[in-house]
């Protein structure tokens, strides 16, 4: 049995806070806000996941009315979700995700973001891709209010 999962995460950007996407942390001037790390691309994999296994949502499993979810690592609630959806019998088939964002460039650091994910999700980091885009001057991505993901897994399940 096979299944796919979408996942969408979007946050605004502020000052004085780390900008994490994947776990790796980006040179920029600005961080994502959110309870937990902020992490949008983590949040939309988790998302994609859990959609992929019929397993809910982020929001239902690390809601932010839950304080111990504050400032977590999203890396360890990805390890957390996917051991939710490996007991439910599901593997990762493949994984893609766009990343869009006015700023900073992302191309220097998405391998290492492939490599984080994949230590969590699958053996091989080849099951895994990472793009990023501009919304070229277009709506909050375009002027550099936020950073949006979109995530979809393709998950597969013997039955």
């Amino acid at each position: 049995m096979i299944s796919v999962g979408l996942g969408i995460d979007a946050h605004p950007l502020i000052e004085n806070k780390s900008l994490i996407l994947g776990g790796v942390d980006v040179s920029f001037d600005k961080g994502l806000d959110g309870h937990s790390d902020g992490d949008v691309l983590t949040h939309a994999v988790i998302d994609s996941i859990l959609g992929g296994s019929i397993g809910g949502d982020i929001g239902t499993m690390f809601p932010s009315t839950d304080s111990r979810w504050k400032d977590m690592s999203s890396l360890a609630l990805l390890n957390q979700a996917f051991d939710e959806v490996k007991r439910e019998g599901w593997m990762l088939s493949n994984l893609d995700a766009t990343i869009v964002a006015e700023r900073p460039l992302l191309q220097p650091f998405l391998h290492r973001m492939i490599d984080n994910l994949a230590t969590i999700l699958c053996p091989t980091s080849k099951r895994i891709n990472i793009k990023a885009t501009t919304m070229d001057k277009m709506g909050f991505v375009g002027r550099g209010e936020g950073i949006s993901v979109f995530a979809i897994a393709l998950l597969a399940k013997v039955i």
